[in-house]
């Protein structure tokens, strides 16, 4: 009932708003940019571009990021070094590394993952960090009592412990990464959402550019709740967070 209030706001604001109709389309033009990029392939292989930059970009994020976060959480010396560093460069937007990412890499695939590393890896990093750190240390004080070290200590223990922070972690550097991937795409002609996004204003096709941004909430919620929102529910019943 919320969702067709909002749409039955939409379609009044679209008719009876202070813009023009070519400015503010309804949901029925909309709608039917959407079926008509669908129909002739656009929307898809869009969606199958930014999906394979995502992957790609993530993949490596989680990689550098999750012993990254490991290592500020258990060690001092590299917590005191690193930590405002990674905070500091969290806190520049992702698309500040295109400029640097064209220049070092041109107009390549590479220049939009590596916007798309520096957007989600700090973020990964973070959560993780505070994750490692929010282990209760009596349980640390009792692996180390009975020698638990080395390997077996933080895939068995450390791990297993952080976990609930750690995929909170995984599920903020996602998000990270997608809005950079979006924001890497405008600006950078090269297929995916992005470019269909770019290709809408120039044309003055708003209803195009409407329907792509439906499009990148529809593609970002159905991976969250899918993917994140489960695993996050099941963690946290393992450890006893959540009801079962």
């Amino acid at each position: 009932m919320f969702l067709a209030g909002l749409l039955a706001a939409w379609a009044l604001l679209a008719r009876f708003g202070p813009w023009p109709h070519h400015l503010f389309p309804g949901p029925k033009a909309v709608t039917e940019s959407l079926v008509a990029m669908a129909r002739d392939g656009r929307l898809w292989d869009a969606i199958v571009r930014s999906m394979g930059r995502l992957a790609q970009g993530y993949a490596l994020s989680v990689l550098i990021g999750v012993p990254l976060g490991i290592a500020m959480g258990r060690l001092k010396p590299v917590r005191r070094m690193l930590r405002p560093l990674v905070v500091g460069l969290q806190a520049l937007p992702s698309i500040c590394w295109l400029p640097l990412a064209l220049l070092w890499f041109g107009l390549t695939e590479t220049s939009i993952i590596f916007v798309v590393v520096m957007g989600s890896v700090l973020a990964i990093a973070i959560a993780v960090e505070d994750g490692i750190l929010g282990v209760d240390p009596l349980l640390l004080r009792v692996a180390s009592t009975y020698g638990i070290r080395g390997a077996r200590f933080y895939g068995g223990v450390l791990l297993p412990a952080a976990l609930p922070g750690i995929v909170t972690g995984l599920k903020l550097g996602w998000s990270f990464a997608w809005r950079a991937l979006m924001a890497g795409e405008l600006l950078y002609v090269s297929g995916g959402l992005g470019q269909l996004l770019t290709m809408g204003r120039e044309l003055m096709e708003i209803p195009q550019v409407m329907a792509v941004m439906v499009c990148i909430i529809a593609v970002g919620t159905l991976i969250d709740r899918v993917l994140f929102q489960t695993v996050e529910l099941r963690v946290r019943r393992r450890w006893g967070l959540a009801p079962g």
